[in-house]
């Protein structure tokens, strides 16, 4: 029996090519400094891993979970955005619960589109998005973000007939891979194209909660007409270290909002009950860990700027997310780059051309090791002389 066509059309899974490279050279016995991954390295709130040891321990989370998720859930998301953005979100018409926000981005196209319709997506940008076009028939058209329009789209370069077919269009700021942030005008932009398009918009608010020199990042449906045309996918992986837990949410748009329940209803069972309180603590207890893990990142940040300007490489500081966006020195591919510091200097980056073709001439670094690690790779990189101070 061979796969269908719809499997045989799914993209490369990028991040587990670049785990298996990480992981070959560790498995060598080589010091790997691994900053190419997206994994959180620090631990889970003590507060949040006690109210979920709470309920696993209470036989009433042992059994099946409401296919919508918990109400203690959905109040709480509701809750969380009213406090955090001053949004106005109805609980049980607004809300959907998700195993983790990856699903949400897969399960969409399959919802909302129909075979010949299109997927407006950023190039560069997280390459799990493009696997719900093959699982729905659909296309995909790309909007290339560039350094010189602080990697914001540009809605005037997306062509009439991308305008036509396009019904649907993902966004995600703070942005992976580039660290890049939008402001509220942006977003406002957002919503004339797409209410003059018809397209729907989903924002991927996935690092909501970290943000630089003391800006908060801005929720998309802060602005006034977003729940007309769009949602946003919030995942507590980033903002509360629980990337394990597998646990998020989508708000907004009550129409796409049933779809997305609607096609959950159909795949899934539900999720842990106790793994939903436990998320409900993370939403509505003190936000003093979030601004702990704030901070933590920031001085990592610091280091790796200050390290690499003191060895000559001209860098650009993220202003929010947990990654930086590296420019390769002239005479490497992103490929070329990452594969040449793994194999001379033991330090794993992710390639930007990973995330898109406009993503080649950078590598993505991840601030998930103290700052020791940091400065000992940047270290390694100035023994191999590529760049002159």
């Amino acid at each position: 029996m061979d796969f269908s066509n719809r499997l045989h059309n799914l993209p490369d899974q990028f991040f587990a090519t670049l785990v298996a490279k990480a992981s070959k050279a560790i498995e060598e016995g080589r010091d790997v400094i691994n900053l190419g991954q997206g994994n959180p390295d620090q631990p889970t709130p003590p507060h949040i891993v006690k109210a979920m040891q709470t309920a696993v321990a209470d036989p009433k989370t042992h059994r099946y979970s409401p296919f919508r998720g918990l109400g203690t859930l959905r109040k709480a998301a509701a809750d969380f955005y009213k406090r955090e953005y001053g949004v106005d979100i109805d609980p049980d018409l607004e809300v959907a619960i998700l195993s983790g926000t990856k699903i949400g981005f897969v399960e969409l196209p399959i919802a909302l589109l129909n075979p010949g319709d299109s997927l407006l997506l950023p190039d560069p940008g997280y390459p799990d998005y493009l696997s719900g076009a093959p699982l729905a028939d659909i296309t995909l058209d790309l909007m290339k973000l560039e350094q010189a329009n602080s990697y914001l789209p540009n809605y005037n370069d997306v062509s009439e007939s991308v305008r036509e077919r396009a019904k649907l269009l993902y966004l995600n700021y703070p942005n992976n891979p580039t660290g890049a942030t939008a402001d509220q005008a942006f977003f406002d932009e957002t919503i004339e194209f797409a209410k003059q398009n018809d397209i729907a918009v989903v924002h991927d608010f996935a690092y909501g909660g970290i943000g630089f020199e003391g800006q908060k990042p801005v929720s998309f449906l802060q602005s006034e007409g977003a729940k007309d045309v769009g949602i946003e996918m919030y995942t507590l992986s980033k903002t509360y270290n629980m990337a394990g837990w597998r646990i998020g949410f989508a708000v907004g748009n009550s129409k796409m909002i049933e779809a997305l329940n609607t096609v959950q209803d159909h795949l899934f069972a539900g999720i842990f009950p106790a793994v939903q309180l436990a998320a409900a603590e993370a939403l509505t207890a003190s936000q003093q860990c979030v601004d702990e893990l704030v901070e933590l990142y920031e001085n990592r940040r610091r280091v790796l700027m200050d390290e690499c300007r003191r060895i000559g490489w001209d860098v650009e500081a993220p202003k929010g997310s947990f990654f930086a966006w590296l420019p390769v020195p002239e005479g490497f591919t992103s490929i070329a780059f990452s594969d040449y510091l793994l194999d001379k200097a033991d330090i794993a980056v992710a390639a930007g051309s990973g995330f898109g073709s406009a993503g080649e001439g950078f590598v993505r670094v991840g601030l998930l090791v103290d700052e020791q690690r940091i400065k000992e790779a940047i270290q390694r990189i100035e023994k191999l002389g590529i760049f002159t101070k």
